[in-house]
């Protein structure tokens, strides 16, 4: 591939997604547990109630206040807009910090299921975006000192009670969390929806390989929510000039220069501080306020949400997490089911108890982790994250296309695939990557199609039922005839008739094949969550033809292989369009064949948290 082919493709992602965006709907050191036994079970598992929590509204009408200035403590002016009962008040508060213009008409900026049963709903443009002043930067250390600034600006306001949650989706749940780690004053609670833990592996780079099915997307919906005038702008002409200027001028500053840096094997192609300082879980050991995480099976943060859950629970924070079969675009749908109220209903339980003080709303009763069970078709509660009754299992790659938990002997045949990076275009991955929005196409369902181009290796019908809970991990032998190698390792549940439905994916590109044990998950002495450094320093030379070890993290899951259906694991040599190595990667692996080795000396296989 050429530069003159490489520039091309990130134009086309870039406006390719620029286009699709407005079509989406819901638009320390990362430390993870290292356990060589079980982790400690609760003595009881919760059941969510029969009836879900409600009340009827106190308000049949509120007011609202539009484009509510507050100075940040550098002078840059930030707008809001102001929800509030039609009543006398003080009122609890619930703040929504959002990138994408206050302006649009979504319950997110005016959620008049709370406001209507007396909570003041404050929606804030985040700087440099919206009506808002200022430079955005996404998550940086200015808007992060600003949810301090504005959380407690919220407090004293005349209106308020002095007690404030923060509430949103993606992220305005990111930005929860970071904003509860600088713990201001009058914050009580928050509810963060589908948020993510770490930058860089949950979602710019998982695996090494730039996300170039979400980012350009995301940062096309943030910049072009941008570009919209203020509602100030008859009043305030000058001032709303000014920043519509500024957020023009912004379409060519950081959003293009982060996804260039990656494309090209910058700075933001390597894990380090600029991602360490947007990741919530580097700071998730200073939040303290009562945290309801709620994240998806399909969601982009399916990884980072529950390590979130984990990592408050160990801090002994009162914390809970919901895990839907959703993606990014549909959290929530389906709801409610199997006990579990609405989101809203569940998030008014949140802040009547914590932001209100009502009594009797039953917060005790909502268990400490509850997850869809993919298979199942159905929610269930379990003890704790990671579930705590799950032991490892392993199962290899056999000759003849099988999975088993035989081990290979020394005569087992390898295969080869030839390296392209156009692999995994019909695939759940596509579906999953670009937040739900080609759910409609029939071969984001099935991956038959995008198996063509896969190496598969399935075991036999299961006798019995075979559930799989936590995070899974591939450890494949291979070699390549090129300077680089990308594998992405797909699992699948077949089904009789044959369709194979992707369950959960992960990623590795060869030159980042260092393990930090010191990092990674155990599960009865087998490295069941492999943690990879992903920095310069810790980059290893792919030499051709020489077999190297992948240790290939696998996003967590929640799943159970019925009787009669078949465990499979594909393994291809790209994962388009979600993922793309930086240009030099990519340059050095196309045109190669990879060869995955299962033999007895070069033992390829997955190791899966079984619940018995």
């Amino acid at each position: 591939m050429s530069w003159k082919q490489v520039r091309f493709s990130v134009f086309f992602f870039i406006m390719l997604n620029m286009v699709i965006a407005p079509a989406l709907v819901h638009a320390s050191a990362n430390e993870k547990t290292k356990s060589k036994s079980k982790a400690t079970s609760s003595a009881t598992t919760q059941a969510w109630d029969e009836e879900a929590y409600d009340r009827p509204a106190d308000y049949s009408s509120y007011i609202t206040e539009k484009d509510v200035f507050i100075t940040m403590q550098d002078g840059v002016v930030l707008a809001a807009d102001v929800h509030r009962p039609d009543g006398p008040g003080p009122f609890p508060v619930i703040l929504t910090q959002t990138p994408y213009n206050k302006n649009q008409d979504n319950k997110e900026n005016h959620n008049d299921y709370f406001i209507k049963r007396g909570y003041a709903h404050v929606v804030v443009d985040v700087r440099g975006t919206g009506s808002s002043q200022g430079a955005w930067d996404s998550f940086g250390i200015a808007e992060q000192s600003d949810g301090k600034e504005v959380v407690e600006w919220a407090a004293k306001q005349p209106w308020s009670n002095g007690k404030v949650g923060l509430y949103g989706s993606s992220y305005r749940a990111i930005n929860q969390l970071l904003t509860a780690a600088k713990q201001p004053k009058g914050l009580e609670a928050i509810f963060p929806v589908v948020p993510m833990a770490d930058v860089y592996r949950d979602i710019m780079m998982s695996g090494g390989m730039v996300n170039t099915g979400f980012i350009p997307l995301w940062l096309g919906l943030v910049t072009s929510s941008g570009l919209l005038p203020p509602t100030y702008t008859m009043s305030e002409p000058i001032m709303a000039s000014s920043v519509l200027i500024n957020h023009a001028g912004q379409t060519t500053g950081y959003p293009t220069s982060t996804l260039s840096s990656a494309i090209t094997g910058g700075d933001f192609a390597y894990d380090g501080p600029a991602a360490h300082l947007r990741s919530p879980i580097y700071v998730a050991d200073q939040i303290q306020v009562p945290t309801f995480l709620t994240g998806g099976l399909h969601d982009l943060f399916q990884r980072g949400t529950p390590l979130l859950y984990e990592k408050l629970k160990a801090n002994g924070v009162t914390t809970k997490l919901l895990m839907g079969n959703w993606t990014h675009g549909n959290y929530g749908s389906g709801l409610p089911a199997d006990n579990i109220p609405t989101l809203d209903q569940i998030a008014l339980k949140w802040f009547d108890t914590y932001l209100m003080g009502i009594d009797g709303t039953g917060i005790e009763q909502i268990p400490n982790v509850t997850q869809y069970v993919l298979g199942e078709d159905q929610f269930q509660v379990q003890p704790s994250w990671p579930h705590s009754e799950a032991t490892a299992e392993r199962f290899y790659l056999r000759s003849g296309k099988m999975l088993t938990k035989d081990t290979p002997s020394s005569l087992e045949s390898s295969r080869t695939m030839v390296q392209q990076p156009a692999n995994g275009i019909c695939s759940g991955s596509t579906n999953q990557w670009t937040a739900g929005i080609p759910s409609a196409l029939p071969c984001t369902k099935d991956n038959r199609l995008t198996e063509t181009t896969e190496l598969t290796y399935t075991t036999a019908p299961m006798n019995s039922d075979l559930h799989i809970s936590g995070p899974i991990a591939a450890k494949v032998y291979a070699s390549t005839t090129a300077k680089e190698l990308v594998l992405s390792v797909r699992l699948t549940d077949v089904a009789p008739d044959g369709s194979s439905s992707e369950i959960t994916a992960g990623w590795l590109a060869a030159s980042h094949r260092a393990v930090d044990e010191s990092k990674s998950r155990f599960l009865n002495e087998e490295n069941i969550q492999p943690w990879h450094p992903f920095t310069r320093d810790a980059v290893n030379k792919v030499t051709p033809n020489e077999v190297m070890e992948l240790n290939v993290e696998i996003f967590p899951t929640n799943v159970v292989i019925k009787e009669g259906h078949k465990l499979r694991v594909a393994i291809g040599p790209s994962d388009f369009p979600h993922a793309m190595s930086p240009a030099p990667q990519q340059l050095d692996q196309l045109g190669g064949i990879a060869t995955i080795l299962n033999r007895e000396e070069y033992p390829s296989s997955i190791v899966v948290p079984v619940v018995k």
